[in-house]
């Protein structure tokens, strides 16, 4: 029995260090905090936020069906939530071709998310036939020929003079795949304008597409799409080191979709120019049309156009889930005021302290000195989640609603737990005769199994919770699973290496009595044994 205390009391950790490692955590978390200068974000029903209606483009005579309507509101639920933890509200109202489909998003900055889940991502790979200037007439190029006739002198012979001419007209001559329709429709496409660069077309892959880039500053005459969305099995946003052109969007392809990509790369290598070109085209406007040079076989491709890191996430993030089964026009984004309220927050954050309060008066009157250790763990615990608020409403855009809020506060509960559960098994040991210093390790090697497996239901909650549910209580699986996690790290990084400081203080290795070990405070002894 000697032996396995001695062995026990050589594995302690030691406490400071602990503590020390805590501590530069803390400090960590602090200055970034500081440096983002950023409060806690609200969630949409504590501050508001924006709110948009997109309305379904109907073909006259056409109609809308409800399973469509599902279809695109899962894929933008899917979109939004890819973006964090923004306690985001995605619903269909109406009926038939009145059907609409609701965003509301937190805060100001929602138009990006509007803007982001409102693009029908429909990813088109198409030859390039021809290629001219936003505001050329025609592709056509054609030559003429002249024959000059004057008038001779009586009686002088007739001779041909470049004084006067008169053109022969020839037929004009359209590169290989363009026809004169789609010539005219080409003339008439004027991409120095605004709105004929707004994308959100439903183009038919079949067919020739005349289209604009996204500046504007160049036209197409387009084949047929050959590769299509759901050819792409993937997509990822990367920084182009090799030609350092910022941020580009990677695409890997299913089989079948690697086939046809190393088709279409295999025939235009060998076509003179524009018509080795293929162009990557999303929503009806080219993002990017590079020259074949060989064929490219291995099932990935890439699509750059000097994006910004937001630019090449948010594209990578609509092809990943897939394009919407409708083409939507944006009704009026406005600002929608806080659905709870200023009165509904201090009522939560007034019922959280209530709480807290209760818990930290409960374990100084029950066990006294301890209370210390009890009240330090809670407030650690607050401190870092805090600050995990801050740090994740500008990393994943996590914002803060009423039910988070519930989450936090049932964190408290699950923070004392953890360290009623050590000092329960503390106090026993003691009981069993050991000194409080041998105590702790031994303590602590029974309880930490039960607080390990405690948090793990939690966490197990947390995630079912989160993945299968939707709305607010994301928001609460979310906050619940976080404080969770803090939990854990407050209870091996503060909570025990502070009870093995405290052991070597005499006020409680003496079992003082306010110090939680007495004979009394442990029940060896009653306050009639004591008289």
């Amino acid at each position: 029995m000697s032996a396995n205390i001695s062995k026990s009391i050589k594995s302690q950790a030691k406490p400071g260090r602990t503590l020390a490692i805590l501590a530069i955590i803390l400090v960590a978390f602090t200055a970034l905090a500081f440096i983002q200068n950023d409060k806690v974000k609200l969630g949409l029903d504590l501050r508001g936020g924006t709110s948009v209606t997109l309305q379904p483009r109907v073909v006259k005579g056409g109609t809308v069906s409800s399973a469509a309507i599902a279809q695109a509101v899962a894929i933008i639920r899917q979109r939004v939530n890819s973006l964090g933890v923004a306690e985001s509200q995605v619903a269909s109202q109406g009926t038939g071709n009145n059907q609409q489909i609701v965003i509301s998003v937190p805060g100001d900055t929602g138009t990006r998310i509007v803007d982001l889940v409102g693009q029908t991502a429909e990813l088109r790979f198409r030859q390039v036939f021809a290629v001219g200037a936003g505001s050329a007439k025609t592709t056509a190029t054609s030559s003429t020929s002249t024959t000059t006739v004057t008038v001779p002198k009586p009686g002088a012979k007739a001779t041909p003079t470049p004084k006067a001419s008169t053109p022969a007209v020839l037929t004009p001559t359209f590169p290989t795949g363009v026809t004169a329709a789609l010539n005219t429709e080409f003339g008439a496409l004027d991409c120095t304008k605004a709105a004929n660069r707004q994308g959100g077309n439903i183009d038919v892959p079949s067919a020739p597409l005349v289209a604009c880039n996204r500046d504007g500053s160049g036209k197409y005459i387009l084949g047929p799409a050959e590769v299509v969305g759901t050819d792409v099995a993937s997509a990822s946003a990367n920084l182009d080191q090799t030609n350092g052109n910022g941020w580009m969007v990677l695409l890997n392809f299913t089989g079948s979709g690697t086939t046809k990509f190393g088709a279409i790369t295999t025939r235009v290598t060998k076509l003179p120019s524009p018509q080795n070109q293929v162009a990557v085209v999303l929503d009806g406007l080219v993002y990017t049309s590079p020259q074949i040079n060989q064929a490219i076989t291995g099932g990935n491709a890439q699509i750059t156009g000097n994006f910004t890191q937001v630019q090449a996430s948010d594209l990578a993030n609509v092809l990943k889930y897939g394009a919407l089964p409708l083409a939507f026009d944006r009704g009026n984004v406005q600002q929608v005021s806080p659905t709870l309220g200023s009165d509904q927050l201090r009522a939560g954050l007034l019922a959280g302290l209530l709480g807290l309060i209760l818990v930290i008066l409960y374990s100084v009157f029950y066990y006294r000195g301890l209370g210390v250790v009890s009240v330090g763990s809670l407030s650690v615990a607050g401190g870092i989640t805090y600050l995990l608020f801050i740090l994740l409403g500008k990393w994943i855009g996590f914002s803060l609603s009423l039910a988070g809020i519930a989450g936090a506060i049932v964190s408290i509960g699950i923070t004392a737990d953890s360290f009623i559960v050590y000092f329960e098994r503390l106090r026993d040991e003691v009981r069993d005769g050991r000194s409080l210093r041998t105590a702790v390790d031994t303590g602590w090697t029974r309880a930490k199994r039960t607080i390990i497996v405690a948090d793990s239901v939690s966490l197990i909650a947390s995630a079912l919770l989160y993945f299968f549910a939707v709305g607010d209580v994301r928001g609460f699986a979310f906050t619940l699973g976080l404080t969770t996690v803090v939990d854990l790290l407050v209870v091996f990084f503060f909570t025990k290496p502070l009870v093995t400081l405290l052991s070597r203080v005499n006020f409680y290795s003496s079992g003082h009595r306010l110090s939680g070990f007495s004979a009394k405070s442990l029940g060896v002894v009653t306050g009639k044994d004591v008289a």
